[in-house]
């Protein structure tokens, strides 16, 4: 594929991973909906629970699917299931419907997640790879950070924090289906043979592909962790409004944007193996300062936390592609299982910090998933791929 020709794809493809990024209102439409409804910390950390339930039921099915039906189908079915998902909100506004809604949303991002990284590694070369994810990565989190703001903005103007979140992400998601749907991408390395699920998961049992499967369940444990206890912390800490702590997330995802931004350069030019630690230990720090009662500590320590998460993943999951270069498909749906961890961990969190009585219970696991990942998988990741 010419250099021009796979610009041409690059920009839809860019676009869908701005789409992508609409999985991360949910931070923010959780601290929301657990005001409007009177609900406990377990109660509301259900809705994160409802998105990220999908990719453990449907990663690896979806996997299969792309065998059969192509990837760049697969991320256009995403964008369809997507796209109701955005519009509920807008038309009927109740506990049960976000529920509904943010179901879809997990089904429709689950299918986009699984299929849109193995379709961007149609177009760029094996030693691009990772930087490549990372500057997708940067344009999800344009979409993150926005979505608070967004929602701050509604209820000054609106006094309903829907009111231009939803239409805009709506207006949007059906703009990148009619792009995608017209733009020929040419797919190279398509499995013929249909896999079984006993084939998919037996890739578990290498040991490397397992820890970084468990890595990735810990990174976005983290990012959707941070992403709905920043701003209850900052209420609970320095009694403020949520309209107020809810910058905490734009905050994150700010300097999450950034870090995505300069790691699509950084990791062009340092090795995964370096990057990767570095990023960890940032993000312990910024998890120690969470234990503060200061609002400049706890804010340095949400940047150090947006900057240290933002490059992890594509780390893991590049690894993850080249160690098992011929089962991409498969390996992409085991991977994005892994994003299951923003279903498990949030839910913890919910639990514990209605156990203990404070968000210490929830900043507690956080800090166990960066454990994990200092102490377990960054031994595991290496500079080249053998």
């Amino acid at each position: 594929m010419t250099q021009k020709n796979s610009l041409i794809v690059l920009i839809p493809l860019m676009m869908a991973f701005f789409a992508m990024g609409f999985v991360d209102l949910v931070g923010i439409s959780t601290n929301y909906v657990k005001a409007d409804f009177k609900l406990s910390d377990t109660m509301a950390n259900l809705l994160p629970s409802m998105v990220f339930f999908w990719f453990l039921v449907l990663s690896v099915p979806t996997g299969l699917l792309m065998n059969k039906i192509g990837r760049k189908n697969t991320v256009l079915l995403s964008l369809v299931v997507t796209l109701p998902s955005l519009l509920i909100p807008i038309i009927s506004y109740s506990f049960a419907t976000m529920l509904v809604s943010f179901t879809l949303l997990g089904i429709g991002n689950t299918l986009m997640q699984v299929s849109l990284n193995p379709l961007l590694a149609n177009i760029v070369q094996e030693n691009k790879m990772a930087s490549t994810l990372t500057f997708g990565q940067f344009i999800k989190a344009i979409a993150s950070f926005i979505a608070p703001v967004l929602a701050a903005w509604a209820v000054i103007r609106f006094a309903d924090w829907r009111m231009i979140l939803f239409p805009l992400f709506s207006a949007i998601c059906l703009i990148v289906i009619i792009y995608l749907f017209f733009t020929k991408v040419e797919e190279k390395n398509v499995e013929t043979k249909a896999a079984s699920f006993s084939e998919c998961f037996s890739l578990l049992g290498d040991k490397t592909i397992l820890l970084l499967f468990l890595g990735i369940m810990s990174h976005v444990g983290l990012d959707v962790g941070i992403n709905t206890t920043a701003p209850k912390l900052l209420m609970e800490r320095l009694n403020i409004s949520l309209a107020d702590a809810g910058f905490a997330t734009s905050f994150y995802f700010i300097f999450r944007t950034t870090g995505c931004l300069l790691g699509s350069v950084i990791l062009a030019k340092f090795s995964n193996k370096k990057v990767f630690f570095v990023s960890v230990s940032m993000i312990l720090i910024g998890i120690l300062s969470l234990f503060t009662a200061d609002k400049t500590l706890i804010y340095a320590g949400i940047a150090l936390f947006g900057l240290g998460n933002s490059n992890i993943f594509p780390v893991m999951f590049s690894q993850a592609l080249l160690r098992q270069s011929s089962r991409n498909n498969e390996v992409s749906g085991l991977m994005i299982m892994g994003v299951f961890g923003g279903a498990v961990f949030p839910l913890i969190m919910g639990i514990m910090s209605d156990f203990i009585g404070g968000q210490i219970g929830a900043v507690l696991v956080l800090l166990f998933c960066v454990v994990y990942l200092l102490g377990f998988v960054s031994t595991r990741i290496k500079t080249q791929i053998v």
